[in-house]
């Protein structure tokens, strides 16, 4: 008998299609969903999938993963200005050097790129490693004291950019918890939302023209307005506390809060990197964070190519089938050339054939009006 050849399969031996691993891993790493309630979903789909049979084949999805993550490491190490933040993400694995469950989540937001990495600890070490010696560049960061004590910010490699977003909370602290400093502490909210609205017009503007110069200029006099008024008041001596805390971290970051006036292009806060840690900060709401290391490496490998193809306007389901679609032909393995299926190796005809499909325009021949209804008199 003579029959059409069986479809690849993903993973040797299982009856689950490469569609079902698209969803499962999309209601998780990019919907943020517990692995419960993508079962609860397929049963309403009459598809009785035991929790166990799920976790047994993400495990072995994670060395498909492994090849594209890290080449997408080795990408961002070269982009030249990154945004870097940290947060909490649980592993449940006992460790001898190391308390509790604790682990930390850094991003590494890039203008191509985004890659998180989970490690034990939240130490200068991790951003080092990531970075590697070599890197030069500017990253925005808050301030946090572990990007202070890298060792390429202290050869002069790397510039810190501060975020003038922290500044900001600094005195709304004061104005929730001191009502007799509300006008003072209002004062410098306006003197910041001043900054941004005057550094957002001279983005808006084409360089090298004199409206453009003009906007340079009333930026640069409004920081050094906000750089006077802040040593003339650091020098008031019945300055209250929570005052004279504001405006010290406010001087010692001055170097870094100042890197966006001479380099346009760096913004002026660390919110695109605080952006990029809500979804797995909901994840981990969700479902608490990871029972495993294997688990911990897949969330953050599929937290950042997931992300990847959001920030070249791909659609992460069809980039994933064409993926596992290729793995699945190359017999359960990585396929042969992965670099092929990141975002900057594709073609232009290639993104947009893996991009959300755009609404069809409405056809002018037909009529969207609606018949005028009868009134009861009529």
């Amino acid at each position: 008998m003579v029959t059409a050849p069986p479809p690849d399969k993903l993973i040797p031996k299982s009856n689950l299609g490469i569609s079902v691993w698209v969803l499962i891993l999309q209601r998780k790493f990019e919907f943020f969903q517990p692995l419960y309630r993508v079962v609860a979903e397929l049963r309403s789909h009459d598809m009785h999938l035991a929790t166990g049979t799920i976790i047994g084949g993400l495990q072995k999805l994670v060395p498909l993963f492994q090849p594209l993550y890290q080449l997408l490491i080795e990408h961002n190490r070269t982009e030249g200005h990154w945004h870097c933040d940290e947060t909490r993400w649980l592993v449940f694995v006992k460790r001898a050097d190391k308390a509790g469950f604790a682990w930390s989540l850094w991003v590494f937001a890039a203008k191509q790129s985004i890659v998180f990495v989970l490690d034990p600890f939240r130490s200068h070490d991790v951003p080092e490693a990531h970075l590697g010696n070599a890197a030069e560049g500017i990253i925005n960061v808050d301030r946090y004291s572990a990007y202070k004590a890298m060792a390429q910010v202290k050869a002069g490699q790397i510039t810190l950019a501060f975020c003038w977003a922290h500044v900001r909370r600094d005195f709304l602290t004061v104005l929730t918890g001191w009502p007799e400093l509300t006008d003072w502490a209002w004062a410098w909210i306006e003197e910041i939302g001043a900054l941004y609205q005057r550094n957002d017009q001279r983005l808006s503007l084409t360089k090298d023209t004199p409206a453009y110069a003009e906007a340079d200029r009333l930026l640069r006099a409004q920081v050094e307005h906000v750089c006077q008024r802040r040593d003339r008041e650091l020098a008031e001596p019945k300055l209250r506390l929570p005052q004279r805390k504001a405006l010290t971290s406010l001087r010692n970051h001055w170097s870094g809060l100042t890197v966006f006036v001479d380099h346009p292009q760096v913004p002026m806060d660390n919110n695109e990197a605080e952006r990029r840690e809500r979804g797995p900060v909901v994840a981990r709401k969700n479902f608490y964070g990871s029972g495993a290391l294997w688990s911990g490496r897949l969330a953050a490998m599929l937290f950042s190519l997931f992300q990847t193809m959001q920030v070249w306007g791909m659609d992460t389901g069809k980039w994933l089938t064409e993926y596992l679609s290729a793995c699945a032909k190359a017999g359960g393995q990585p396929p042969p050339e992965p670099h092929l299926y990141l975002p900057w190796n594709m073609t232009p005809v290639e993104r947009e054939r893996l991009s959300p499909a755009k609404p069809k325009p409405p056809d002018p021949r037909s009529s969207t009006a609606e018949a005028p209804r009868a009134t009861c008199a009529e």
